[in-house]
């Protein structure tokens, strides 16, 4: 019993780390444009696509990859901002109108990614030596270890970029009001635009990682991660990239550990409880609005 919830537990840092990530993308776009990107699970599965097309036919490693991915993407959606975003401030209701837009282009993509991948799941097989790593009674695969790794260097260098760099600093100021940094002579609508690009680059690297970590991946998977990467918001708070890796981490080891103990369907309700239970308790998530100070 004790190798299985050590095994959990490890599991449940790694699957969290990479949810984590999931949702700090969620998080950029939502903090700064107050849009609830419903296509963030497709992005995520095209990023998959991505690393997956590279590896069959021009044999590049993943690990190379996934900052080609983060970019193509990256400018993908700073480009598909200025094509969708602005028109929805002559909107009467642009919160309303950005739920609709977004939750279209989810079903568009899906449809499109059905028609150019097919209904099959796809597996991305990738090892390193040694494949394993034995710690204790357990052993847990070098390539989740390592996907561990990457996804909260990232987190990371976000966090750097959000807190250090001017652009960053710049980005927080929207979040915390708008229609000042306009007065100072900011663009706010290339801010916007590097937001949304970034949150579709973030998740295209999750993209990646998912595809090293899980053992297949199809068109139909994108609801599933959007819908982790609302859960990790709530539970982690609005706008601070540390939050959402907590949120994530503890929605990861309270989903893997209750595994030992129950069955899988009982354990996705543990997990779903504890972000019923973070509601109740503490509506504005672990962290608050952290983004704001």
């Amino acid at each position: 019993m004790t190798g299985l919830l050590i095994q959990g537990l490890i599991n449940g840092l790694i699957l969290g780390a990479i949810y984590g990530l999931i949702g700090v993308g969620l998080n950029v776009v939502f903090g700064v444009l107050r849009v609830v990107n419903f296509a963030h699970g497709e992005f995520l599965v095209l990023g998959a696509y991505f690393a997956f097309y590279l590896m069959e036919y021009l044999g590049i490693n993943p690990l190379v990859a996934l900052p080609l991915a983060f970019v193509a993407f990256f400018l993908a959606g700073y480009l598909l901002y200025f094509v969708l975003i602005p028109r929805l401030s002559k909107a009467d209701d642009p919160e309303i109108s950005s739920l609709l837009l977004m939750f279209g282009v989810s079903i568009m993509l899906g449809a499109l990614m059905l028609l150019a991948f097919d209904a099959d799941a796809r597996s991305l097989p990738y090892e390193i030596e040694p494949v394993f790593l034995k710690f204790g009674p357990v052993l847990i695969p070098t390539v989740r270890l390592l996907a561990l790794g990457i996804a909260l260097a990232i987190i990371a260098a976000l966090t750097v970029f959000l807190y250090r760099t001017q652009l960053g600093k710049a980005l927080r100021a929207i979040i915390m009001n708008r229609d000042a940094v306009r007065i100072v002579g900011i663009n706010a609508e290339r801010l916007s635009a590097v937001a949304f690009g970034l949150g579709v680059g973030l998740a295209a690297a999750s993209g990646v990682l998912v595809a090293m970590v899980f053992p297949a991946f199809s068109p139909f998977m994108g609801n599933d991660y959007t819908l982790i990467g609302f859960i990790v918001i709530v539970l982690g708070g609005l706008g601070h990239p540390v939050g959402a890796l907590v949120g994530a981490l503890l929605f990861g080891i309270t989903e893997q550990v209750s595994v030992v103990f129950f069955s899988p369907s009982i354990a996705t309700i543990c997990g779903f409880a504890l972000m019923v239970a973070t509601i109740f308790i503490r509506p504005s998530g672990l962290f608050g609005r952290q983004a704001l100070r």
